[in-house]
Order: structure tokens, then C-alpha cells, then sequence
């Protein structure tokens, strides 16, 4: 697992991008109904938005927003659909945790990085809307071709200018999306591949977890790193997993 502990967050980045990567690929948990009380991965990685000011020039969040709406409104209605339906796996999730986004990008504005949302057309919220029980499935392909789209045109654009052509493209979302190696039946659900091969191989995944979130249940059993870590043992300092090239798994401290 290539275990190592760092007393600052800072520093367990610095290490996660030491191949100095053109997109830094964030995942978390999602905070869930009834642990509002502890600070999520979300508002800790806000605060951390000053160790990317000069480095990164763009982030790119996971809520999806049409940028126009050019029907007369069946769109509006479309997206309030979708949002609706969606209810089934948001409702299970923090109640703060879209405003947290919304407060990341605000943060990262004041370090000159650009912050987006996706942008899906309306086609794509309509197919949504009618994938029936292959909604859930159908939202997070979404959500993986328009963020690989987004952030081929930022590369592009950075690469233009000398100035630029190194800096990172963030972005912040679930874990699914930006995993360098997921199982077969997730693969669909990530931009990982087409990004590295996008950079030549300057993408990092990097896994954000607040300890307190880590339960003793069959989802957090199937990670990889879950049988290493020790809350007891390693739980008050910063702990990074590095299981495989351009893969990273950054845990807080507890109480933290």
C-alpha cells in the first residue's frame, strides 16, 4: 500500500504530486445524513485551496447545471425532473454537501483558479429523465464524458500559453469517477483512462476520507487499503496509501 504519515495536509499533497501531474483527479465519500457535525473531505479540501494558488488553473466540480436553456423552458422542467428522481441516492447524502461545493468554488476563486460546474445539454437530462431504473447508472456516465470533455478543452487551451502549460486542471467529485484502475462493471463511470492518455501520463487520482466517515460495513470492506488502516494506530496524523502508479489515498486526521 506504500503506507507513509505526515504530520500537514500540505504535505501529504506535495507527495501525491511529486510527477507533477496536469490533472489532479479528486474523490471522496460523500458526507452522509447525520455526520453534518464533522467537517467533510469537501470543506477540508476548500481549505487547502491556497496550496494551489499559482499551480492550478482550473476546478471543475461534480453538479451538473445547463449552461443555456434554449427550449422555452421544457428544459427547466427536465432538470427539475432529474433532480427529483435523483432524490433515491442525494436524499441518503449530507444535506450541506451541494453548498459545500458552491463554497469550494468560491475559495478557489480567490486564488485566481478558475471554478465550473458541468454542463450537461438538455439531450443529456432528458436521457436521464427516461433511463427509468438505469437512471443512477445513466447520471454517472454523464457525469464522466462531460467531465473528460471539459477538461480535454482546458488542456488544450492551458497548453496554448506558455505560461499555463504546465498547471493543473482539479477536479472534485465521487471516488467512482476518477479511478486509474475501477472494476470492470464501474469502468464506464470513469474519465481516468481517456485523461492519462490525454496527458501522457500526467494524472493523479487522489482519495480524499475523513476518518470518522470509515464504518464497518460491506462498502468500505471492498477498498483496497481499508485491512491497513488503523484508526487506533495511524488516526492522528495525515495518512497517504499509494497502491498503484498515479493512485493516491489521503486520509485526515481524526478529530481534525
Amino acid at each position: 500500500m506504500g503506507c507513509a504519515q505526515y504530520d500537514a495536509i500540505e504535505d501529504a499533497f506535495k507527495a501525491a504530486l511529486a510527477s507533477k501531474p496536469l490533472v489532479v483527479a479528486i474523490g471522496e465519500s460523500h458526507a452522509q445524513k447525520g455526520k453534518e457535525g464533522i467537517a467533510s473531505s469537501a470543506k477540508r479540501f476548500t481549505e487547502l485551496m491556497p496550496f494551489f494558488n499559482g499551480k492550478a488553473s482550473d476546478l471543475i466540480v461534480e453538479l451538473m447545471m445547463p449552461a443555456r436553456l434554449p427550449d422555452g423552458g421544457a428544459c427547466v422542467q427536465t432538470a427539475v425532473a432529474v433532480k427529483e428522481k435523483q432524490k433515491v441516492v442525494t436524499g441518503q447524502q449530507a444535506s450541506s454537501n451541494q453548498n459545500e461545493y458552491v463554497e469550494m468554488g468560491n475559495a478557489a476563486r480567490k486564488q485566481m483558479i478558475v471554478p465550473d460546474l458541468l454542463r450537461p445539454t438538455c439531450d443529456d437530462l432528458a436521457a436521464i429523465d427516461k433511463a427509468g431504473d438505469d437512471m443512477v447508472a445513466v447520471s454517472l456516465q454523464t457525469i464522466a464524458r462531460l467531465t473528460k470533455a471539459k477538461v480535454g478543452q482546458l488542456l488544450d487551451r492551458n497548453a496554448k500559453t506558455p505560461a499555463d502549460a504546465d498547471k493543473i486542471v482539479i477536479t472534485y467529485g465521487g471516488a467512482l469517477h476518477n479511478d486509474v484502475a475501477p472494476k470492470k462493471e464501474f469502468a464506464d463511470f470513469s474519465f481516468a483512462a481517456d485523461l492519462i492518455a490525454k496527458t501522457g501520463g500526467r494524472y493523479v487520482e487522489i482519495d480524499l476520507y475523513v476518518p470518522e466517515f470509515i464504518e464497518d460495513t460491506d462498502n468500505w470492506k471492498k477498498m483496497e487499503w481499508y485491512p491497513h488502516y488503523d484508526k487506533a494506530k495511524l488516526g492522528n496524523k495525515v495518512t497517504v496509501f499509494h497502491p498503484r502508479e498515479q493512485s493516491f489515498v489521503i486520509i485526515f486526521p481524526l478529530g481534525k
